[in-house]
């Protein structure tokens, strides 16, 4: 069977199935299900060939042999580590270990170790049977899409050569960074730590058994709040799906009214993304995250706001409402969010997935220094976070998914529903977006998982369904 690689969105190789569905190759990184056939699934040779060409790449453009690794607390952890590290060793590469870490400690740590790159070893947002390899460049950033198409030819053409036994890599563990990082989260001048630790806010925060319960935990010590986690067991065996969604979300919330508490926090296992259940036990709505934290950033200094095309309008309204700022959209995917970031000068970005990105702080999606500039936010205003929720413009939104097959024509399925909405404002830069006078549709193909996504949002709730019904109508017509 041959190789299917994805590139933002792109596919080339040669392949036997139309699409593979459990090993996919993306600006994302390279994530799948671990066990079965190698190119298929996420097998230990297609992470050592996966490392290999990040190895190979590193030691051709980087002027540091050094990499930075750490890793969410899933279930296979431990052993991709054993690869990954091992497979670096065997090229002449040095590793700094931070084991069990967060996506965003690891890329602060990159440049701080004066490292050539990073890899985090997490599948995010995905269920317990998956894991992945995310890349890193020497400033902490995900790769580009040049250099990933790169590192991708390196592995089909398993062109890379491993160092003789005079010149393997050192090893060195290194488990100081996650106080590092919220050091330099306390630092930042506008988080107003006094005013926050003055409130003695009351929280519950739900760490995914990951590693949010090594990373939130000494944050809230800082700031003086009293708080309660729940499953805080880092073994990776998830008590609910991963994904911060409202479905996933019921024991949060109940929590938060049992406690009587001011806020929930809630993150994906590698700590990139964060939502928030307010006071009543009602959702904040992972969307508003960073409606919230624009909001906070924008009271203090003007500037341009990023997110991405699936993101809410709300943004876009909220940036309206200060002078000299104005919003932009970019397309799906951090490194596409960070990219239009540094285009406009942004002084906020991120994600509707509840990603924030700082650039003050790095260009990377961080939860914990949202957390910090949330309980700032609400210290500040002295309101809570329904009374927040309520001052931002309201919007509703769904997030549906298709399942990908192998007989499905993505290009041909998104022209086809270009043809039937031509008359409405059509966005082709990611997928096809169709924005309708009271709301929009966004079709795209996923980068970390084998679905369609089908994103909508209008003003209520009646309207929204009745946008998504026309688009699922066309698209349903298309996939039996």
């Amino acid at each position: 069977m041959g190789r299917k690689f994805d590139i933002c969105g792109c596919y080339f190789g040669i392949t036997a199935n139309k699409y593979n569905l459990a090993l996919i190759k993306s600006i994302s990184g390279i994530r799948g299900e671990i066990g079965g056939a190698p190119g298929v699934n996420l097998t230990p040779i297609d992470i050592v060939e996966c490392t290999a060409g990040y190895g190979k790449w590193l030691l051709q453009n980087s002027g540091s042999n050094k990499v930075v690794i750490g890793r969410d607390a899933r279930i296979s952890g431990p052993q991709v580590q054993a690869l990954v590290t091992n497979t670096l060793l065997m090229m002449g590469i040095n590793v700094v270990d931070l084991d069990l870490s967060t996506t965003p400690t690891v890329e602060i740590a990159v440049p701080e170790a004066h490292a050539g790159g990073g890899i985090i070893l997490t599948a995010s947002h995905n269920p317990r049977q998956w894991n992945a390899l995310k890349f890193l460049n020497e400033k902490g950033e995900f790769i580009s899409g040049e250099d990933g198409n790169q590192i991708l030819q390196f592995i089909a053409e398993r062109s890379f050569d491993f160092a003789t036994v005079d010149k393997l890599g050192t090893y060195e563990k290194d488990n100081s960074f996650i106080q590092k990082h919220i050091a330099k989260i306390l630092r930042l001048p506008i988080i107003n730590e006094n005013t926050v630790q003055e409130k003695r806010f009351k929280v519950v925060v739900d760490c995914i058994n990951s590693t949010g319960a090594i990373s939130i935990a000494p944050l809230l010590d800082k700031l003086r709040c009293e708080y309660i986690l729940i499953n805080e067991e880092m073994t990776g065996d998830f008590a609910h799906n991963p994904e911060p969604l409202a479905q996933h979300l019921t024991q949060l919330c109940d929590a938060v009214k049992e406690h009587k508490a001011d806020l929930g926090i809630v993150v994906d296992p590698d700590v990139d993304r964060l939502a928030f259940i307010c006071e009543d036990g009602s959702l904040f709505g992972e969307e508003y995250t960073l409606v919230a934290i624009a909001d906070f950033i924008l009271s203090k200094k003007t500037g341009n706001t990023v997110s991405n095309l699936s993101s809410t309008r709300a943004l876009r309204d909220l940036t309206n409402r200060y002078e000299d700022s104005k919003y932009h959209a970019s397309a799906v995917g951090e490194v596409n969010v960070v990219r239009k970031m540094k285009e406009v000068d942004a002084v906020i970005g991120g994600e509707g997935n509840g990603g924030i990105i700082y650039p003050e702080l790095h260009y990377g999606r961080d939860a914990l220094v949202g957390i910090a500039m949330f309980l700032s936010l609400m210290a500040e205003k002295n309101m809570t976070a329904s009374a927040l929720k309520a001052s931002y413009p309201s919007y509703t939104m769904a997030k549906e998914k298709i399942q990908l097959t192998p007989d499905m024509d993505i290009p041909y399925i998104l022209k086809s529903v270009e043809e039937k909405f031509a008359d409405e404002e059509l966005n082709f830069e990611d997928g096809l977006k169709i924005d309708f006078a009271e709301g929009w549709v966004h079709l795209r193909k996923s980068n970390t998982e084998p679905i369609i996504r089908i994103y909508a949002e209008a003003l209520d709730q009646d309207t929204l369904q009745e946008l998504i019904s026309k688009v699922r109508q066309e698209v349903d017509s298309l996939t039996v």
